[in-house]
C-alpha cells in the first residue's frame, strides 16, 4: 500500500468518525488566545492591504479589460456557529457562470476567464477577504468557508462537516496548504477537525509560511 493511499484510509477513519467530534481544545475559549489572535489578524490585514493596494489597482483595470462585469464578487457564505456573511472575492468567472444554479468549481472549469485563471492559480483572488478578517467574519487561518448550500450537502454526504464551524473560517488554512482547489469535502474535513484539534501559534505560523510557497509557485491552484 502506497503512502497516499494510506493517507486516505486515514482521512476517510477521521471523517468516518465526524459526527462522534466533540470540542475539547482549551484554546477555543481560552480568552487571551482569542484575543491574541484577534490582534494578529487585525496587524495583518492591514499590512497585507498596505502592500498589496498597488497590485488590487491594477488588477481591477485588469479584469474590467478582461470581461464584463464588476470586478468583486460578493457571496454568501457560512461562519461561525452557521452565522452567514458575505465573503468578497475578486470575480474569476464570467457574469453567467451560475444561470443554471449553483456549482463547485471543477478543474480546468470553463467558466473562468483569463485573468481568472492567473487570479486562482494564485490564491490572488482571496485578496479582498482581507475586509473579511477587519470585520471580524473570518480569521486569517482557519477552515475556508462554504456556501450554506453546499455546507448542507457536504454535511449530509459526509456527516460532521458543520463542526468546522465552531471556529471562524479562514483565508488560508490547514486543508488548503495539504490539498488545494482539489481536496474532496471528506479531505477537508479530516484536515479541518485536525487543525481545530490542535492549533497554535506554532501551526499558524507553518500554515503561512506554506501559503506564501504557494502562492509563488500555484501548487494546488487550478
Amino acid at each position: 500500500m502506497t503512502v497516499k493511499m494510506q493517507k486516505r484510509r486515514e482521512i476517510k477513519r477521521v471523517a468516518a468518525d465526524a459526527n462522534l467530534f466533540l470540542i475539547e481544545d482549551k484554546t477555543l475559549s481560552s480568552a487571551p488566545y482569542t484575543f491574541a489572535r484577534r490582534l494578529v489578524d487585525i496587524v495583518l490585514a492591514i499590512a497585507g492591504f498596505a502592500i498589496f493596494i498597488p497590485l488590487l489597482i491594477i488588477l481591477t483595470i485588469t479584469i474590467k479589460m478582461d470581461s464584463k462585469g464588476s470586478v468583486f464578487y460578493p457571496q454568501e457564505r457560512v461562519g461561525r456557529m452557521g452565522k452567514p456573511f458575505q465573503l468578497l472575492k475578486l470575480r474569476t468567472m464570467k457574469m453567467d457562470a451560475e444561470k443554471e444554479g449553483p456549482r463547485w468549481a471543477e478543474t480546468n472549469d470553463p467558466r473562468v476567464t483569463r485573468v481568472g485563471k492567473f487570479l486562482r492559480k494564485t490564491r490572488i483572488d482571496e485578496l479582498p477577504q482581507l475586509i473579511n478578517v477587519l470585520k471580524g467574519e473570518m480569521s486569517i487561518i482557519g477552515p475556508r468557508p462554504e456556501r450554506p448550500v453546499f455546507t448542507e450537502i457536504f454535511n449530509q454526504d459526509t456527516p460532521g462537516f458543520i463542526n468546522r464551524l465552531v471556529v471562524k473560517p479562514g483565508l488560508t488554512g490547514w486543508a488548503q496548504v495539504n490539498g488545494g482547489y482539489d481536496i474532496s469535502p471528506e479531505e477537508k474535513l479530516a484536515y479541518d477537525l485536525e487543525y481545530i484539534r490542535t492549533r497554535n501559534f506554532l501551526l499558524d505560523v507553518k500554515i503561512l509560511i506554506l501559503t506564501f510557497k504557494i502562492v509563488l509557485s500555484g501548487e494546488g491552484a487550478r
